[in-house]
């Protein structure tokens, strides 16, 4: 019988050197690191820092039985003052947690509270450790907390007025000022939250980091602009701001008081808390793919080729911004090409209004058009609408950096940024013969058409860059298919007139331009328009960059990307020539978008 207990001992002393109650296992460092930063947000489920927590209080399996029992449990902790700042991030998350298993609002509203307050504690009280994690947990935390506070039940956000939240622990009067929800002679509505959406379709998304619930704002019931407009459908990108004076103390009281702030972040990008100059939350590559996602601009670029007058029925203006008039930075003017938008200039702007050295800089306006119509009309209306901006948002023209101003143009727009910078204005009048003189001519066919041939330098321009552009013409608008379809373009009635009056007037002219008048036949090899703008020189003072896309890997001089021929893409006299492996669109590509902000970093440093 001895010798029975002595094997059973035996054997249990054999299995316990194999199996010790506590032990390590070896893992890779990726597990290792989702096992440390795993919280509510990123796994859904608490953090090991909250977990502490309720370890410590002995909550842990309470509050997987009863939630909010154990929150008030901490809650009442933490107002007794007998716990601090620990306390506060483990409320946050979990009432984070809670809400999101629940959707029950005052959840939400507590966790932004209780977060807020570990963020911004008393005067005196040590803040959070920049190297603790908890910090920038807790920073998201009140951000994606906020937002679900400032959600309405049907999941739209219209909460932005006075209000009475209910809290777990009692409720929290809201203030907001109404006139923060006018911007320009706009009103912004139909608040989207930017925070959880998927972007696709821009390579990177830019997020800056900080406080704040972001939104995407739409405006109504704005006026068009002369000169340089705002669009009607623009997403404005705004941060909620939701601030608490001295958390600590209200959280001892069951009424509490709060202001709901909101700041446009193109114009605000920090805020003072306590003393403290604290960055904003911002969302802006969301927020423009928000604006673009489903936007009347792809719609636009089919349309605005065949009709000539499609922009006229929606809009006066052709020059936009996405962004105020801002003195003192540089203005960058893109012009797009053939059947195309100002939206297939959405890589290179994100690109170039989230580099910090680019944006504070510089402000970005779109010239659109239709493009189907005659370059050299769609060429008078690129001029006029830059002189008209001018005038408007500078009439005294006491800012010198609009006369520092960048064109960048792609394809057909390269040829209209082109006929900003050369003088051909007395080679085209020599074309037209005595035409323009025949008194027989009426006024204001005239009129119109000498602001056509004024093609003379832009004062007020200084740099220009070239996309894949067509200098030479394009052997694609030169063949059967791309004329045919040009027999379908409808030219604006005003210019159908001047064709009438002026050309009819002119048996030679009739004959050259007799329906030839669409820019397909503008950038066919050998066209007039081409003949005399592919040798012109850049005036004086303007400099020149060409980025030029070729597609093969074979000699580039011999190549296409597509749709124009290096040979005709090339222009002699440049500062600089980049060629890119690339179809056509090569505005969209890293090494074009690389290579445009070298130039206007350069272009930034000049006396």
């Amino acid at each position: 019988m001895a010798r029975g207990w002595i094997g059973l001992f035996a054997m249990a002393l054999t299995f316990s050197a194999c199996a010790t109650p506590i032990s390590v296992i070896q893992v890779d460092s990726q597990t290792a690191q989702r096992a440390l930063t795993r919280n509510v947000l990123s796994a859904g489920e608490p953090s090991r820092f909250s977990q502490i927590i309720l370890n410590q209080a002995d909550l842990y399996a309470r509050f997987a039985e009863d939630p909010e029992a154990a929150l008030w449990t901490l809650h009442a902790e933490v107002v007794s003052g007998r716990q601090g700042e620990n306390q506060l991030f483990a409320l946050a998350e979990l009432s984070f947690l809670h809400a999101e298993r629940t959707k029950k609002q005052p959840y939400y509203l507590a966790a932004a509270l209780y977060a807020y307050a570990f963020l911004f504690p008393p005067p005196g009280t040590p803040t959070a450790d920049p190297y603790d994690p908890r910090f920038r947990d807790a920073c998201d935390l009140y951000n994606r907390a906020l937002t679900g506070a400032l959600r309405s039940p049907d999941g739209t956000y219209g909460g932005f007025r006075d209000a009475v939240l209910l809290l777990p622990f009692g409720e929290m009067a809201i203030a907001f000022d109404p006139a923060q929800l006018t911007w320009l002679d706009r009103r912004l509505t139909d608040f989207v939250s930017v925070a959880d959406v998927e972007v696709k379709g821009l390579r990177n998304r830019y997020r800056r980091t900080g406080v704040g619930a972001p939104f995407a704002a739409s405006t109504v019931a704005g006026a068009t602009r002369p000169g340089l407009d705002i669009p009607l459908r623009l997403k404005v990108p705004v941060t909620a701001f939701l601030r608490v004076d001295d958390p600590w103390a209200q959280l001892k009281t069951t009424r509490l008081r709060a202001t709901l702030e909101l700041y446009r972040t193109f114009d605000t990008d920090a805020v003072q808390v306590g003393g403290r100059l604290v960055p904003l939350e911002a969302e802006p590559t969301a927020a423009l793919a928000a604006m673009l996602s489903g936007s009347a601009a792809w719609d636009f670029e089919l349309g605005g080729f065949l009709v000539g007058d499609l922009l006229r029925q929606r809009t006066p203006t052709q020059l936009a911004a996405l962004e105020p008039y801002q003195p003192g930075r540089i203005p960058v003017v893109f012009v797009h090409g053939t059947a195309s938008s100002p939206a297939r200039w959405a890589e290179m702007f994100n690109e170039l209004q989230n580099d910090p050295r680019i944006h504070p800089r510089y402000q970005f306006w779109f010239f659109t058009y239709e493009t189907g119509n005659p370059v050299l009309y769609s060429a008078m209306r690129l001029r006029e609408s830059l002189e008209a901006a001018l005038r408007t948002v500078d009439p005294g023209s006491q800012d010198p950096a609009l006369r520092q101003m960048v064109l960048i143009g792609h394809s057909q727009g390269g040829l209209l940024v082109k006929l900003m910078v050369v003088d051909l204005e007395e080679a085209i009048r020599t074309q037209l013969g005595s035409v323009l003189e025949n008194p027989q001519v009426p006024e204001e066919t005239r009129d119109l058409a000498l602001r056509i041939v004024a093609v003379r330098p832009l004062p007020f321009v200084r740099q220009v860059i070239f996309l894949a552009t067509p200098h030479r013409g394009s052997y694609v608008a030169g063949d059967w298919l791309a004329h045919q379809i040009a027999r379908f373009v409808r030219l604006p009635g005003q210019l159908l007139r001047v064709t009438e009056d002026i050309v009819l007037r002119d048996p030679e002219l009739a004959v050259r331009f007799r329906g030839r008048l669409s820019s397909v036949d503008a950038m066919t090899p050998g066209s007039p328009v081409i003949t005399l703008l592919g040798p012109a020189p850049l005036a004086s003072g303007i400099t020149g960059h060409s980025i030029i896309a070729v597609k093969g890997d074979g000699p580039f001089q011999q190549d296409t990307d597509g749709v124009v021929a290096f040979e005709s893409a090339h222009l002699d006299g440049m500062a600089s020539e980049l060629v890119v492996t690339s179809g056509h669109s090569v505005q969209q590509t890293a090494a074009a978008i690389e290579e445009v902000r070298r130039i206007l970093l350069e272009h930034a440093t000049r006396p």
